[in-house]
């Protein structure tokens, strides 16, 4: 097997035959003290030749066992047949070499405890599961010729954090769905999905958890098989065909990836060896409130090991470019969704989990030594300071973080009616106190189209032509805004219904005139994104943005400038958050000469009604807003327009 170093070792137990192991003595000292991080090239069941056999070696860490073996139909399951030997060096591996058994080969391993338990557990390194409802694990290569070096190389040169970052977040078992409702596979969804998001100019496409999952309807946040993509749509190959022809379409891949919390299914890692091997004992620390699952022992070195060399995996193996981590903020906090008396204070009486926040330090620190041409984010919906800082000055080391606020306060504002709104302007201006404290994302997510929350069109107020133009406003506000782009997929066709998992989305709605020009709107914002400097050369920097004017709240108005690295590099935004047209609405520019209109989210072209201003805005030496010079405009009803400074005065 390339790349391992096979070593012959002897076995003292009476009834076994000489084994070897994939483990050298420095492995294993680096798997007790929870940094080997690529544990997946050990752990787990391996294709090897020894001495001229073919077949494979199996290794799994279960201290507490009593007795191992592997099952699977090579065997016909019996239980006696392959044992496995445990390691000397109370590293508590089991390890055995299977001749015969090669890749696609079914099985599991039956666990025996010193406490009586016993338990058929599927392999927690497994490369490959069974398709559920099945639970057993496969042995499998992870063999496959990649095309993307261009990509790759490219990725090396600069820091996605520099570029434009649009991002469309989807669940690959609902995007679309072909006859008698049955799932696309990978690579049938691969041309279709590549074509789509080249269309509609996103950057990085976000798959929520493609990892091995017992229940469809978790999504994919309840793992076990946290090595594996889901057997549903194919092969670990297949998965990699489909971010292999994103890539190659220049669209980066990023993976929602959930450390906090597994499912308690028997097959997977819970009480795995007769104990609580992955999870906290106490249930105070062990087991989440809200969803019935168990939480990772983040104080054990072998799991957070596990759990870092699974991050690495997905960036080694699948060449992932980026790791959105789930739930952050319940690892950080004892107390998250507990009453007094169900948690337990950590050592300093306080309710921070030390441990969590240790292991979310060196999870970062481990992925930008070993890959810092990739980047993370977090999903964190508190104010916990420094979630984007760097580990060495005190923060967690994440790239990027959800700006959750900036998400319900924009939707609670687009909820509102038009006529009200005047007194809620807050709410708009509010997000750009805190918008450059870290480094943000503006998430419009799955979360927020499901369980009645209604889908984005929906949560629109009006009639249908208000509901299509608030969609066109909040869209057109968020491109504006400092920070990466994200949204979830349906609510770029403006789809009517909650986004279901069971079924694919209504893409008949996608051929409606009005639907379809709110995918022309954001095809045109995201090419405007990737073609204005402004709008991404400071998006994490206060040098990025300036307020024209937040005050005209009579008429819920509000205007901005986003600012590039070159002085000259400027955009002019304009918002009327009402469905009034204003005729010669003056605001101070900060050039004077020329202005074009750049974008108008009232085009005809998305569904508007048409109220441009056209190019040649002349200014005039009137000043406003502190600024000597100032431009009429007629604002368009519910619409926002984008201008650019084109020329000085002749």
């Amino acid at each position: 097997m390339e790349g391992y170093e096979i070593a012959d070792i002897a076995n003292t137990h009476e009834e076994a035959k000489p084994w070897f192991s994939l483990f050298s003595d420095f492995d294993i000292e680096l798997f007790k003290a929870g940094k080997h991080y690529h544990l997946y090239n050990k752990l787990g069941a391996h294709q090897v030749d020894h001495l001229g056999q073919a077949g494979t070696c199996f290794a799994v860490w279960a201290p507490n066992a009593k007795y191992v073996s592997v099952v699977g139909n090579f065997n016909g399951w019996q239980r006696q047949s392959n044992p496995l030997h445990v390691r000397w060096d109370q590293s508590g591996i089991w390890e055995v070499f299977i001749p015969g058994v090669v890749a696609g080969e079914v099985y599991k391993y039956f666990i025996e405890s010193h406490n009586g338990y016993q338990v058929e557990k599927g392999d927690p390194y497994a490369y490959r599961w069974e398709t559920p409802p099945h639970t057993a694990t496969l042995t499998a290569d992870l063999n496959y010729a990649w095309t993307d070096e261009s990509w790759m190389n490219e990725r090396q040169k600069q820091s996605a954090l520099k570029k434009p970052m649009s991002i469309y977040e989807m669940h690959i078992g609902s995007w679309r769905r072909g006859d008698e409702n049955l799932f696309l596979t990978y690579r049938e969804l691969a041309p279709e999905l590549t074509a789509y998001c080249k269309q509609l100019g996103f950057t990085h496409v976000e798959f929520m958890p493609v990892m091995e999952h017992p229940f469809y309807g978790s999504w994919g946040y309840q793992l076990t098989g946290y090595f594996a993509p889901s057997s549903r749509y194919g092969t670990p190959q297949d998965f990699m065909y489909l971010v292999d022809q994103l890539h190659q379409a220049g669209i980066g891949v990023i993976l929602d990836w959930v450390p906090s919390h597994f499912p308690t299914d028997e097959h997977g890692l819970g009480y795995f060896d007769g104990s609580h091997l992955y999870e906290y004992e106490d249930p105070r620390k062990g087991f989440h409130p809200d969803w019935k699952s168990l939480i990772f022992n983040f104080c054990r070195n072998e799991v957070r090991a596990f759990l870092i060399s699974n991050a690495l995996y997905w960036l080694e193996k699948y060449h992932i470019d980026g790791l959105r981590v789930d739930a952050v903020a319940s690892m950080l906090y004892l107390d998250y969704s507990r009453k007094d008396g169900e948690w337990i204070p950590n050592e300093y009486g306080g309710r921070e989990n030390l441990e969590a926040i240790s292991f979310l330090k060196e999870f970062n620190d481990a992925v930008h030594t070993f890959h810092p041409d990739v980047f993370t984010a977090a999903e964190e919906s508190t104010a916990w300071p420094g979630v984007t800082a760097p580990t060495h000055a005190g923060g967690l080391g994440f790239d990027l973080k959800w700006m959750m606020g900036w998400m319900h306060d924009t939707l609670d504002y687009f909820e509102t009616e038009p006529i009200y709104r005047s007194y809620h302007q807050g709410q708009l201006s509010f997000s750009l106190v805190y918008a450059f404290t870290e480094k943000f994302v503006l998430p419009l997510s799955h979360d927020e189209v499901v369980y009645g929350k209604h889908s984005l069109i929906d949560k629109m107020p009006g009639d249908r032509w208000q509901k299509l133009a608030n969609l066109r406003l909040l869209y057109s506000y968020m491109f504006g805004h400092p920070g990466a782009k994200m949204i979830f997929m349906g609510g770029e066709f403006a789809q009517h219904h909650e986004w279901q998992h069971d079924y694919s989305l209504d893409w008949h709605e996608s051929e409606w005139a009005d639907h379809k020009g709110i995918q022309i709107l954001l095809s045109d914002l995201n090419k405007i994104y990737q073609e204005n400097p402004a709008l991404y050369d400071n998006n994490f920097s206060p040098d990025g943005f300036e307020w024209i004017d937040i005050g005209d709240s009579t008429n819920s108005v509000i205007s901005w400038t986003r600012k590039g690295s070159n002085p000259n590099e400027k955009l002019l935004f304009i918002g009327n958050f009402t469905p009034v047209v204003r005729e010669n609405y003056r605001i101070g520019v900060p050039q004077m000469g020329y202005y074009t209109e750049l974008f108008n989210s009232d085009d005809l072209k998305y569904g508007g009604s048409d109220v441009l201003n056209g190019s040649d805005i002349e200014t005039y030496p009137i000043p406003m807003h502190g600024r000597t010079h100032s431009v009429s405009l007629t604002l368009p009803p519910l619409g926002l327009i984008v201008l650019k400074h084109m020329r000085d005065y002749d």
